[in-house]
Formats: C-alpha cells, sequence, structure tokens
C-alpha cells in the first residue's frame, strides 16, 4: 500500500506524521518505505546524515537507469527505510517541465519495489506543483493532517479537488485514508470546535486518534529520533502508535 500525506498549508504536523507513522507501523512489525518528496528535506534529517546522502529523491525521478539501491538507506528504526531528500529536488519542476510522463514519474518508479514492503509513505511539499501530483499519481491512499486551529480548512478544497482530478484521470485508484487532527490544544475551546467542525465535514473519514500539541514531538527531530526512541513514554508516542494502528485496519 502507498499513502501519502499531504496538504499544500504548512505547519500542519506532516513531517511530523511522516516520520512517526512510518516509524509506528515499522514497530508493529510491517517493513516500512518513507520517500521524502520535500525539498527541505525534514523527514530525512531524523534518520540520515544529509553529508552521507550521495543519490536521493531528485536522482530517483532523474536518473532512470541507476538501481532502487542507491537511493534506499537504513534508519535506527528496524524494518524501515528511507529515501532521503536534498535541496536539489527543489530544481525537478523544471527539469522535467514539457515532459509528457512527467507526472507517471514516480509511479514508474515505484512500480519496481512496491511488492518489496507492505508499506511506502510518501511525505510531500507544502504545495500542489509536480512533486505532489506525482505522488498522488503514484498512491493508493492519501491521510491530511489538519492542524487544529481557526484556519484549518484554509486550502482543503483545493486539495480535494487536485485529489479528484487525479482520480478521474491519471489515478482513479486513489481514495482519502482519513483525515488528521493535529497540534491540538486540549485546554482551548477552539481546538475544540475546531474538530468537531472538522469531524462534521468529514466524517467517518475523520481519524479517531488525534495528534496533541507537544513539546516532545517539536523536539524529537533535532535529536534525530522520532518520538518512539526519544520520548517512549509520552503522548506523542502513544498517539502515533494508535494512529498506527488505526490506519493498519483501514488499509
Amino acid at each position: 500500500m502507498i499513502i501519502v500525506i499531504a496538504n499544500q498549508k504548512g505547519g500542519v504536523g506532516k513531517t511530523t506524521t511522516a516520520i512517526n507513522l512510518a516509524a509506528a507501523c515499522a514497530l508493529e512489525g510491517k517493513k516500512v518505505l518513507l520517500i521524502d518528496l520535500d525539498p527541505q528535506g525534514n523527514s530525512s534529517l531524523s534518520f540520515v546524515d544529509s553529508q552521507n546522502i550521495d543519490e536521493s529523491a531528485y536522482e530517483l525521478f532523474t536518473e532512470l537507469n541507476h538501481s532502487w539501491s542507491n537511493f534506499i538507506y537504513a534508519t535506527n528504526v528496524p524494518k524501515l527505510e528511507i529515501v532521503p531528500s536534498k535541496i536539489n529536488l527543489a530544481k525537478l519542476e523544471s527539469k522535467l517541465a514539457g515532459d509528457f510522463d512527467a507526472i507517471f514519474r514516480l509511479k514508474d518508479r515505484i512500480q519496481q519495489i512496491h511488492t518489496d514492503y507492505d508499506l511506502i509513505f510518501i511525505d510531500t511539499p507544502p504545495t500542489l506543483g509536480l512533486i505532489t501530483v506525482n505522488a498522488l499519481v503514484a498512491a493508493n491512499y492519501v491521510l491530511i493532517p489538519i492542524q487544529s486551529s481557526y484556519f484549518a480548512l484554509e486550502g482543503t478544497d483545493d486539495l480535494l479537488e487536485t485529489i479528484e482530478k487525479i482520480r478521474s484521470r491519471p489515478n482513479p485508484e486513489l481514495n482519502l485514508l482519513g483525515v488528521l487532527v493535529t497540534l491540538f490544544d486540549k485546554r482551548t475551546s477552539l481546538s475544540k470546535d475546531v474538530e468537531k467542525h472538522i469531524r462534521q465535514v468529514f466524517g467517518k473519514k475523520a481519524f479517531d486518534t488525534i495528534i496533541t500539541r507537544s513539546v516532545r514531538l517539536e523536539e524529537s527531530p533535532a535529536h534525530k529520533e522520532t518520538i518512539f526512541s526519544y520520548s517512549p513514554k509520552s503522548s506523542g508516542a502513544h498517539e502515533y502508535r494508535e494512529l498506527g494502528r488505526e490506519v493498519l485496519k483501514r488499509v
């Protein structure tokens, strides 16, 4: 199963979710690949020293004769591997401009190795450009993290419209796996009101699990760790464990 984590709105906990959800599923015994398609490379920094990255996601798209073994790196989480990203990925859109098969590039590549993994997660940039479209064309499911803030649903209509366009032609198999409420502050009525509104809009597609705002979750990437190794007894570790189990039930 290929799951893309997408939201063109930045700061919604997308990368935090990609890192810890992938790790949670690996801890459940699944063989997992995380593909980092954000040129900022924040998912990669949690697992791989950038100085040790030779070929990365950019070469995955552009060096079609290179083996997947060039792009896949081990992590400190058993059963979890990663295709890291570097800043050169920002050049990809201009590089592929004009290629008639540009939106199918990732799908074609993943077809070569998708049976090697139980789950493939794709972290995407906060845009709806060619990179995100490639991820949506390649995926079975899309997971949308939405921050529990006043502007929570801002831009979500654009993303849902893009998903429908992808479903109508290049990838009719794409489905919405679910909507995840993130950065929830249980002390404020605003967060509770926003969560209620999200559940009214998305119904059963909203995950039962809520990711609360957590200092430990914010700190763990700086220590190059997932929440499970950095603070295994924290609320963040418990919530992402629960989310992992919920995702596995849905797929």
